[in-house]
């Protein structure tokens, strides 16, 4: 289905398989893990007399091979790969036991992305077991950066043959989503109410996260509200972006900012499909700054307790904060191509010591604004972390 390359992924589900004997790939619903697998899979049967055998708890008649799980996997060798592993959760035990009385054999196990799945693996598979999360596709990935942000990763979305198919395949993927899929991953609320709220929180996307005026809008807590959100996290369909608090004189904002992860179901849910809509969009530059936050979280291999945003009560603030090996990287997100040194960057290099800060634009050239401020392309950062992954792999060899 996809012409992109996801090699990056079938080398990191290899290189955990030589640690690990079940291997979790989790993600949103249609971002290609189903794919992902098959192809590990041949490459995987290809190498030797290996064998590999799949099964799909969406297909009735493997369902009903597994209805005695232990008896139907404990005969197999090689690679076995359990494609909705969510849908039969006391599996992880039965896993357990098979890989402990054969080390050798391998698990690939697939599933929609729900904090029981990860608690339940975890538990059950502790030391044996490792995730990988698949997203849809990324701005590593994909060549077409315009396309990416309009119609989102998900291949089926991405690789439509024009903005009218990949529309209708994202209506339809929300449709799904709040009809079917909600249920299986957990949530106990009506399809018209999560469609509703699904849609307040686009218009949310990039600000501050307000539950309680959330939950007066659709007459439900702020508990309830809550609780939706942190399934719809789960689930990988928005993300709320933590504040970081510096040790400073000054009050700063407490409550998390949220988005829309995939920027082509934003603009379904915001009713602007097409390229033309969304320019006219009034969320556009919000919508180019969730995309761009994600775009830059993914090139950074930023984990969740590495991510932050920073701001104080009508001073200053900062998209985006990345703290990995000791160092502060902070990003701030503009829609121009002629992005200016604010005051606001000043206080946040002061403020939150920053070893660097990054504005990101959609084009133009890249520069200094200032010593350790520097505007850079989004094109042009993609391709200068390629560039750095592919030194550090040398320097590792």
């Amino acid at each position: 289905m996809s012409t992109v390359s996801r090699g990056a992924y079938e080398a990191r589900i290899d290189r955990l398989f030589g640690s690990h004997p079940v291997v979790g790939l989790v993600g949103p619903r249609q971002c290609g893990k189903t794919t992902l697998a098959r192809l590990y899979g041949r490459h995987y049967g290809s190498s030797g007399a290996r064998s590999v055998t799949h099964f799909d708890l969406e297909d009735p008649a493997d369902l009903a091979l597994l209805e005695n799980p232990k008896l139907a996997l404990e005969g197999l060798s090689g690679l076995v790969v359990i494609d909705e592993v969510q849908r039969r959760p006391e599996l992880f035990a039965i896993l357990r036991v098979l890989v402990d009385a054969a080390p050798r054999r391998r698990f690939l196990v697939l599933g929609s992305a729900s904090p029981a799945l990860l608690q339940q693996g975890s538990e059950s598979l502790a030391g044996r077991l490792a995730f990988v999360e698949l997203p849809p596709f990324t701005v590593a990935e994909a060549k077409d950066l315009d396309r990416l942000w309009l119609r989102g990763g998900y291949p089926r979305s991405y690789l439509a043959r024009n903005e009218d198919e990949s529309a209708d395949w994202r209506s339809a993927y929300i449709s799904t989503f709040v009809e079917r899929d909600a249920y299986q991953l957990g949530f106990n609320i009506p399809a018209q109410q999560l469609r509703r709220l699904w849609q307040m929180l686009a218009h949310y996307h990039g600000q501050t996260l307000n539950s309680s005026e959330l939950g007066r809008s659709l007459q439900v807590s702020h508990t309830t509200i809550r609780r939706h959100l942190d399934l719809l996290a789960g689930a990988y369909m928005v993300r709320e972006l933590p504040p970081w608090h510096e040790n400073i004189q000054k009050r700063q904002v407490k409550a998390p900012k949220l988005y829309v992860r995939d920027s082509g179901l934003l603009h379904t849910l915001l009713g602007c499909d097409k390229r033309v809509q969304l320019l006219r969009h009034p969320k556009l530059g919000a919508s180019w700054e969730g995309f761009a936050l994600e775009g830059v979280l993914k090139l950074f291999d930023a984990a969740p307790e590495e991510a932050y945003f920073w701001a104080t009560q009508g001073d200053a603030e900062l998209d985006l904060i990345v703290m990995q090996r000791g160092e502060r990287h902070g990003f701030e997100i503009k829609y121009t191509d002629a992005p200016r040194l604010t005051r606001s960057m000043h206080i946040a290099l002061a403020d939150l010591s920053l070893d660097s800060l990054t504005v990101v634009v959609p084009s133009g050239k890249a520069g200094q604004l200032a010593e350790r401020v520097r505007v850079v392309p989004l094109p042009e950062l993609v391709a200068e972390r390629a560039v750095s992954k592919v030194k550090k792999r040398r320097a590792k060899r």
